[in-house]
Order: C-alpha cells, then structure tokens, then sequence
C-alpha cells in the first residue's frame, strides 16, 4: 500500500520550484547501482525545469501558483523493489496529472521507499492552470488506492492514533537495531534537512519535501513534529539535545553571522558540536571587530547526551552498537 501526501510549499516563485526539483532527484537519494530512479511525464527530468518555464511562457501563465509537490510512500511489507516504485509513481502521474509535465523521483535512502512528485501549475498541452484541493486530493488518494491493487498492494487503512512516548522503550530500542523505527527515520530527516537549512523557515521546507509536517512557533515551548504515518513527537522526545527548539534558534543565528552554506555535510561532533566550536572562532573574531552581529546563546549539550546522539546516529544507519556504545549512550 501507498500514502500519498499534498507537500504545502507556501513560496511559490521560479526559483522555489527550482530548488524543489534539485532537492528530489539529488544522487545520494535516487541513484541505485549507477542508474538514476528518476523518471518524467511529459518532459525529460534533466531538463524539466526549463521545460516546465517554456510552457508557462508558452501561455503566459508565469504568474501565481507554479508548481505542485506530492509524496508516495509504501510500506516495507510491500516487498516491492526501488525500479517498480518508480513505476507506480510514474503510472499515477500520467493518471492523475495528463497533460501537465510531471518529475517522480524515487528516494532510496530511508527505510521506507517513497516518490516525489514534481508537477507544473501550467498544462503544456492545453495551457490549463491546475488547481488542488481537498476534493482532488481524496480523488488522487482514490486513483493511488486503484493502482495499488491493480499491483497486488494492499490499500491503505485509516492512520492509528499512537500514545506519546517520552522516553525509548526496549520495543523502540529493538526496532532500532532491525532499522524499522519510525522515530529514528525522523532523527535521520531531521538531520539531512538541516544540511540544506539557513533558517527556520527553509528547515520547516526541507522537513515538509519528506512528508514530515513541523508546527514551530514562538508561542509553544516546543516543536511538534508530524510524521508521514500520522505519528506526533516533541523535539524533547528525540532522546537528543541538539533539536530542541531554543538549540536549532541558537543554530540558525549562527549560521545566519557566519553565512552558512547550504549542502554541508554534519560533522562528526554534531551540529551543536559545529555551533560549540563556532562559537569560540566568532568570539575570538569579536574582539578584533565590532561590525560581527551578537552571539546567540551557547547550545544545551552534554557529554552523556553526545554519546546518546552517537549510538542513535548508528542505529538509524542500520549499525550495530557495541556494548560499551549500549550501556553509555542508550542508558535512560
């Protein structure tokens, strides 16, 4: 079975539905055995972009909503391989959107296999305008159920409500070590999205192309994070300092001083390790120059909470841990 989920992408300017299509077919996300899992409906997915410009310009359409973002997720018990979800994903495109060009970027590198589907605001056939919303979303989910079957997948039941969980369970720790917890898919997330995050508001973005929905405002303590199977869990429920919410502001204002550059890898010590240590060489800049902005306030981190983060860390890569790694870093 398949969910599939409307990606609410509030700017919607050109350059915003470029980024969009660089994020979904980046190679550590869609290449498998040298070949590329990305394919297009009605135009070719390397240049989809310009594509998807010419048509707009084509009609002179250029204007207001520009593009639609969709994500396809199946389960694990599918047993379905990373060649015949992008087909799925391309069946439903030519179903649900004729007419309108269309990038399906498979994504391989989480526990469950998933689809992103780009789409043009603008037909190229007729020049018709697309327009969503919850009807034609239940129509799309009503279409993505027919495919599913058609394939021998089952169809999706309705999401269960979960009790919220504060601390890991030994169940959680053991789903961790067979690589099947929905928490560290989330951690895992979490952390490739603040690679390509310079503020809150592009972190919320990047959270959101995954499927995952961030509720993030001044006026609660903490972030809410939604999953794609209807899970909520607290940033203080990531048995991690690092993404509480006063931590992740710290970050952002730092990486706002020091214009951060989107795409940088996490360093072994952690980002509040990077933050730490940035910290020191902005400080030291401070003293020689008064045009710096403020420091933000130092991180929240702790030296048993890094060796917690660590153990996570491989658990979520499908490691095991050691015993000493067992005892020190998971012990609550």
């Amino acid at each position: 079975m398949a969910t599939f989920t409307a990606i609410r992408n509030k700017k919607q300017t050109a350059g915003t539905m470029l980024g969009v299509l660089s994020y979904v077919v980046q190679a550590k996300k869609t290449m498998l055995d040298g070949a590329c899992l990305v394919t297009g409906s009605n135009c070719v997915p390397q240049s989809s972009y310009l594509e998807m410009m010419t048509t707009k310009q084509q009609f002179q359409k250029t204007d207001g909503r520009q593009f639609y973002h969709f994500v396809q997720s199946f389960s694990e018990d599918d047993n379905l391989t990373p060649q015949e979800v992008n087909a799925i994903g391309l069946e439903l495109a030519q179903r649900a959107f004729p007419g309108y060009e269309v990038v399906i970027a498979t994504h391989i590198d989480t526990n469950h296999l998933h689809n992103h589907l780009v789409v043009n605001s603008v037909n190229c056939e007729n020049g018709r305008k697309l327009h969503q919303n919850r009807d034609t979303l239940l129509a799309h989910r009503k279409l993505n159920d027919e495919i599913c079957m058609a394939h021998g997948l089952r169809v999706l039941e309705e999401p269960e409500k979960y009790p919220k969980k504060k601390r890991m369970k030994p169940g959680e720790y053991q789903a961790g070590l067979r690589n099947d917890s929905w928490k560290l898919d989330l951690i895992q997330t979490i952390n490739e999205a603040l690679e390509f995050a310079v503020d809150r508001e592009s972190f919320i973005e990047n959270m959101e192309y995954e499927g995952y929905e961030v509720t993030w405002t001044d006026a609660r303590k903490h972030i809410t994070f939604t999953c794609p199977n209807g899970r909520k869990c607290r940033d203080s429920s990531l048995h991690d300092e690092t993404f509480l919410k006063e931590n992740l502001e710290a970050l952002f204002a730092y990486r706002q001083a020091v214009g951060f550059r989107p795409g940088t890898v996490e360093p072994d010590e952690g980002w509040m390790g990077e933050l730490a240590s940035g910290l020191l060489r902005l400080g030291r800049e401070l003293e020689r120059s008064e045009d710096l902005p403020p420091l933000p306030t130092s991180p929240t981190w702790t030296d048993s909470k890094q060796r917690r983060r660590e153990a996570l860390k491989k658990l979520a890569m499908g490691q095991k841990l050691s015993s000493d790694t067992h005892t020190q870093g998971m012990s609550m």
